[in-house]
């Protein structure tokens, strides 16, 4: 994108010129520095600029010109372009002029000449002016583009992956927007293959792969190297935190995420209850802050699944879904949980057609003005539903148990029962999806019948059950799942034979030697992100432990 434009206006030729030094020795290399001569020439600059779609971010005029004084050429200027700040040049003696000016021209500044010097009197208030002005400015959008149909699969897995990690993206539908097929066209996408993602450059991706949109993006896929200390199964709040102490802590580090930092944590709208943010925080933020710190210590992070982990002597072998094996001293698995499915006809099929697992931003902004439903009584579904509340007409939160209370930390509850459109449902659960090719309504059992609803989304949040179908067996688990650890490895007071070292499981170590767990894939974990973060760093220090055998 062209830099955005400080335009110098004044009619004597030499304060023109020592203006314009003064803004380019300065801004030059952030901002074009134009000029003009009068009133009339910043004027058709300045329409001319608007006709190429360039941005005005200043406009500095001398007051005392022949045929528009500055005053009024700033006054038009607001017309053009109402977001560009304007400053008066004036003399001492204009200065109650200048100040009437505020009013009436709305200008946002006056300064008398002479400035000298400039970083004492010119510098700093542009400075500021520029400042406010870039934070009120939306450019152009020249990044990657999401075309696709809405009632879409792959095309809400393609926004969600991209929201996620935090890659900027404008999502088109073919269906609604003009735009969309004019882009398709000129890319040479065809329409019956949608979704696709078109790029800057020139290039696009049709139907792609979160592993090959992960390399196109620049997300890193591959691992630098073939040994590390720790490798990191999970970059949800238990792995980051693990990824932070451990690098800081001179382990080289490696983090595998297959989709996004921050787990299901990291899809919160905003947590009110984690210690240090009074005002809250959203989940995306801890996220973000999160992996950043972790970066900064040395961590690597790659967008990749772990497939299988094995013992080999004091080493573990850690194989991806891309078939690379990888060699570590000590490994977490800290892969958390995903929403339990619900069995109800209909649900599989609409999945990403109306019906959605958890509440990604990228989808609840479409909502915008609809009717929506929220299935679940926990915190996540909570908090869903307050983020939901702000676009959506009506939140309907449909709850199998009697009341909140159980599930739901009592702040959330008094917010929602504080949101006007908010309506919460207990006793209730959905018994059918309805459509064919989008969610159009739902069968609710409620405790006095069964009913048909009209409905476009529905989201749900219903348990958690872990992702670890991929551990061996010697990894011991309970029935649901949940990985055990330390002395829940015991049964009937007694270490499993597998375990044949001459110690007792550290803390959270599994009954594999040197591999740990943490987060919410544990077995008897609390499902809080605050809890997570410390299983994930108490973890780091059981591992100096184990490293210190050898």
């Amino acid at each position: 994108m062209a830099r955005p434009i400080i335009l110098a206006v004044d009619d004597d030729a030499s304060v023109l010129e020592a203006v314009v030094q003064d803004l380019r020795r300065h801004y030059g290399q952030d901002y074009r520095v134009l000029r003009a001569a009068s009133g009339q020439a910043a004027l058709d600059t300045c329409t001319q600029l608007k006709d190429r779609g360039d941005a005005v971010a200043l406009v500095v005029s001398d007051q005392r010109m022949p045929g528009m004084p500055g005053v009024e050429l700033l006054e038009q200027v607001q017309g053009v372009y109402p977001k560009a700040r304007r400053v008066l040049l004036t003399a001492y003696a204009d200065t109650e002029a200048a100040i009437r000016a505020i009013n009436s021209a709305r200008i946002h500044y006056y300064l008398t000449k002479p400035w000298d010097p400039p970083e004492e009197r010119l510098y700093p208030v542009l400075d500021d002016l520029l400042t406010d002005w870039k934070d009120d400015y939306k450019p152009p959008f020249e990044g990657i583009r999401v075309v696709g149909p809405r009632w879409s699969l792959r095309d809400y897995q393609i926004r969600n992956f991209l929201s996620r990690n935090q890659v900027p993206y404008v999502w088109l539908d073919p269906e609604r927007d003009d735009q969309a097929v004019e882009l398709l066209h000129r890319f040479g996408v065809d329409d019956s293959r949608l979704p696709a993602v078109l790029f800057p450059d020139g290039s696009s991706l049709v139907q792609p792969q979160d592993a090959e949109l992960a390399e196109k993006v620049g997300l890193r896929t591959q691992a630098q190297q073939e040994f590390y200390d720790l490798v990191v199964a999970g970059a949800g709040m238990a792995g980051l935190a693990a990824a932070v102490y451990g690098a800081s802590e001179g382990l080289r580090t490696l983090v595998l995420e297959p989709e996004a930092p921050g787990g299901q944590a990291g899809s919160s709208s905003r947590i009110e209850n984690y210690l240090g943010f009074p005002r809250g925080v959203s989940g995306e933020r801890l996220a973000r802050d999160a992996y950043d710190q972790a970066r900064k210590f040395g961590a690597e992070f790659i967008t990749q699944r772990a497939a299988s982990i094995r013992r080999d002597g004091q080493y573990r072998q850690v194989r991806l879904a891309s078939g690379a094996e990888l060699a570590c001293h000590v490994a977490l698995i800290a892969v958390g949980v995903c929403y339990r499915r619900i069995e109800a006809p209909g649900i599989e099929r609409l999945t990403g057609a109306g019906v959605y697992y958890g509440a990604s931003l990228a989808e609840a902004r479409a909502c915008s003005g609809e009717s929506v439903y929220v299935v679940g009584g926990a915190n996540s579904a909570g908090q869903a539903a307050m983020q939901l509340s702000h676009v959506a007409s009506q939140v309907t939160m449909l709850v199998r148990a009697g009341s909140l209370e159980k599930s739901m930390s009592k702040y959330l509850i008094d917010q929602i029962a504080g949101t006007s459109n908010i309506e919460v449902e207990t006793n209730t659960e959905i018994v059918e999806a309805l459509g064919e090719k989008r969610l159009e309504g739902l069968r609710i059992r409620t405790p006095h019948s069964v009913e048909t609803r009209s409905a476009s989304s529905v989201f749900l949040f219903i348990g958690a059950a872990p992702q670890t179908e991929w551990l061996p067996e010697s990894i011991m688990r309970d029935a649901n799942g949940f990985v055990l650890s330390g002395r829940d490895l015991r049964v009937e007071g007694n270490l499993p034979r597998a375990w044949q070292e001459d110690r007792e499981p550290y803390l959270l170590e599994t009954s594999m030697p040197g591999v740990f767990v943490a987060g919410d894939v544990r077995h008897g974990s609390i499902k809080r992100a605050a809890s997570a973060v410390g299983e994930g760093s108490i973890a780091v220090q059981f591992m100096h432990q184990y490293l210190a055998q050898f």
